[in-house]
């Protein structure tokens, strides 16, 4: 099942279980407005190359639309779709002044050369400055993207609007980025799993935790865990995958697939078969790679008793079923991995302000969101008697539901 029909089935699930009337359930379902602009620059040989670049703007009745511009050759309407009314519930979870948005351009950014980037990304911003901005849409990287196109996204657009640094986030340090937004999903897959286990009367300490991805999100999962005294046995990445059943070393193996570009031959463990890697003995499984990746035939096999999902949709709702008979705790990725959106929100309040702040209040302040989101979404589990996915999802169509019956949906 793709993102987009596992997306609005939870929401249709949340929707009965709040009893939202099927006007309201449709009008909440449909985004604002989607965007869609052909863009054609110069290469470096003299050449035209025209891309296309998508922005779907789902909902802003809790505030400003907030969510990735992906550079990535499968951008796609209906994907990009389901990314933004994902970010709409994410914000409603995480309780941030925000609606979703997801944007993109179909391109390989391995294929552009570094002044190429810059000229699709003025370009693209161009054609939608006057549909973003600070109070409007607010954009942030997501895949192919990163500090750099934001810088050039800002530069582009503060020349039509003045210097605008809250227009994106995710920028770097020196234009008004936020310290600790690198680390900020990770430490938020940390905080949500404190959070998990305490509720189950465990801590991470010697917890065994499998780690599926060893990018951004997974890289710093590890090594935050790891700290907290979390025992890390086994960790994959594209390039292979390696197992210690004793713990890693993640200092070690962090060095190591910085220097060889991943964890493939890494000495401090043995190789194991990638696709293995979800049923490997542990506690806590993280999945922080792809969509659905746990399903309907690996996911009898799986040994955790917890999985803490750092991607977006990585168990597809089949599994989801089977998992559930088998009294594995699934804490939801629109709650798990909200780390990230909620440090960009500190970062455009710091802009706002004109006041940044260090990286003690950032990790703090992040830290008081998360534990205060679990208990919010453990609040809605005991109301309407669901696992936590639900229980995050109801929560979520609530929030959004009732500032747009407030604002007069109806008018």
């Amino acid at each position: 099942m793709n993102a987009l029909a596992a997306t609005n089935r939870n929401f249709k699930l949340a929707s009965r279980l709040l009893g939202l009337d099927s006007k309201l359930e449709k009008s909440l379902l449909i985004p604002f407005r989607e965007i869609k602009v052909e863009c054609t620059i110069p290469k470096d040989d003299g050449t035209l190359a025209t891309f296309v670049g998508f922005r779907v703007q789902h909902d802003n009745s809790r505030g400003p639309m907030k969510g990735g511009i992906r550079y990535h050759p499968e951008v796609e309407p209906d994907e990009v779709n389901a990314l933004a009314q994902l970010m709409t519930w994410k914000t409603a979870v995480a309780n941030i002044p925000y609606g979703g948005a997801k944007g993109g351009i179909g391109c390989d950014p391995a294929d552009l050369s570094l002044s190429e980037l810059e000229r699709l990304t003025r370009v693209f911003t161009q054609k939608i400055h006057d549909l973003i901005g600070i109070q409007t849409d607010v954009p942030a990287p997501d895949m192919g993207t990163g500090p750099q196109t934001m810088a050039w996204i800002l530069d582009e657009y503060s020349k039509f609007h003045g210097y605008s640094p809250a227009v994106v986030t995710g920028k770097p340090l020196d234009l008004g980025g936020s310290l600790g937004r690198d680390a900020a999903t990770g430490r938020g897959v940390l905080f949500a799993t404190e959070a998990l286990l305490n509720e189950h009367g465990k801590s991470v300490s010697g917890q065994r935790f499998v780690i599926q991805g060893f990018g951004n999100v997974g890289s710093w999962a590890a090594q935050l865990i790891s700290e907290k005294g979390g025992k890390i046995v086994a960790v994959s990445d594209i390039t292979g995958a390696v197992k210690n059943s004793n713990g890693l070393d993640i200092p070690s193996l962090l060095k190591y697939s910085r220097e060889h570009r991943g964890v493939k031959g890494f000495h401090g463990g043995d190789p194991i078969d990638p696709k293995s890697i979800l049923v490997e003995d542990c506690d806590v499984l993280v999945p922080a790679a792809l969509g659905g990746v746990i399903n309907r035939e690996n996911a009898n096999e799986i040994k955790a008793k917890f999985i803490v999902e750092a991607a977006n949709h990585p168990t597809d709702p089949e599994a989801d079923e089977i998992l559930k008979k088998k009294g594995v705790v699934i804490l939801p990725d629109i709650f798990a991995n909200s780390g990230g959106v909620t440090v960009s929100y500190f970062e455009w309040v710091q802009n706002i302000q004109g006041f940044m702040w260090d990286e003690e209040k950032v990790n703090n302040e992040l830290k008081t969101y998360m534990t205060k989101g679990f208990k919010d979404v453990k609040e809605m589990c005991k109301t309407h008697d669901c696992d936590l996915r639900m229980g995050a999802f109801t929560l979520a169509v609530n929030r959004v539901a009732r500032a747009t019956v407030l604002r007069g949906w109806e008018a």
